[in-house]
């Protein structure tokens, strides 16, 4: 959602404006123009706020978009132009409810900063029951916020296989992404278990722990100015079947020695950030992501930040040795 808070010298040109802008956008409608929200602190301007309506996406009404608008009184043509400069889109998946949300809220502020300071846009969704392969067309990223891998639509999941197969985008997963099994009377996505390795989940610490997680890639751009290890606070750390390490690249993974509490659900083995190579896509899974505490920690945000501009970046072209 886009928000303007104005400043009394802007309404008289604003509001002259506004009322000319949106038959405007509705004709001439931008791949990057969901929706616009006008929001005024002077209380006598309610038709002024009515007048802001929304543009639907191609992710359809459940679309939330926050992205930069200037501030200035300029031309609306200016706006649509500088809308068309984003440098990315991005599409964030995750669970409107239950026991991750507040991990969600905390991500999405954060996220919803980076992308004003940063200049890309954000469009957030709660289900995939509108994803199909036109839809994923304008996204240079898919975050996969503590949203599991079930109850996806068949167009949704071929659209998505397509999307990291052929590499149309970068892709993030957190937490909940790694969620493998048959859940809610659904069998397990054996292609997504195959994307992440060839696991199934198998249980967790309920209680959470603490632990110290060692990057094993110093060379990875997702570790650019993290440390050579770092302590997670709170984590319920998920355990799988069998390690993930024979069939991706293994970018971090956390010290079981380490866990405080102690606990006797370990995998000997236990990866917590690694990335497919053998897939198109940019991509890295990086398993913490239950906690609001998280965006309290630098060493995260940093991690987060690293994997996003990374993933996003569209890969060079290779240079032809011969002529």
């Amino acid at each position: 959602m886009i928000k303007i808070l104005l400043r009394p010298w802007l309404l008289l040109v604003l509001s002259a404006g506004i009322l000319q802008f949106i038959p405007l956008a509705a004709k001439n409608q931008s791949k990057y123009f969901n929706e616009l929200v006008v929001a005024s602190r002077i209380k006598d301007h309610p038709k002024m706020i009515a007048a802001a309506k929304a543009f639907p996406g191609k992710m359809g009404a459940d679309v939330i978009s926050w992205a930069r608008l200037p501030i200035a009184p300029i031309p609306m043509g200016i706006i649509d132009k500088q809308l068309l400069a984003l440098r990315f889109l991005v599409l964030v998946l995750f669970e409107n409810g239950g026991h991750h949300i507040e991990y969600s809220k905390r991500a999405m502020l954060w996220l919803n900063k980076l992308a004003t300071d940063s200049n890309f846009r954000i469009d957030y969704v709660t289900n995939t029951d509108s994803m199909n392969e036109e839809s994923l067309s304008d996204y240079r990223l898919i975050i996969q916020l503590d949203y599991a891998p079930y109850a996806w639509k068949p167009a949704a999941v071929t659209a998505f296989q397509n999307y990291i197969e052929q590499g149309k985008g970068g892709w993030i997963g957190f937490h909940h992404a790694s969620l493998l099994g048959e859940f809610d009377g659904y069998p397990m996505w054996q292609w997504f278990s195959d994307f992440m390795g060839g696991i199934r989940w198998k249980n967790y610490i309920a209680s959470f722990a603490r632990a110290t997680v060692h990057v094993e890639d110093r060379l990875s751009p997702v570790m650019k100015g993290v440390p050579d290890s770092f302590v997670v606070q709170k984590e319920e750390w998920y355990t799988y079947d069998k390690s993930p390490r024979p069939k991706v690249h293994v970018i971090a993974s956390v010290d079981e020695a380490s866990y405080r509490p102690d606990t006797t659900l370990k995998m000997g083995d236990h990866p917590v950030i690694w990335s497919n190579e053998k897939m198109k896509a940019r991509n890295v899974y990086i398993f913490m992501g239950h906690s609001p505490v998280l965006f309290e920690d630098s060493v995260y945000k940093r991690i987060f930040r690293n994997a996003i501009f990374w993933a996003a970046e569209k890969p060079k072209p290779a240079l032809a040795c011969c002529p």
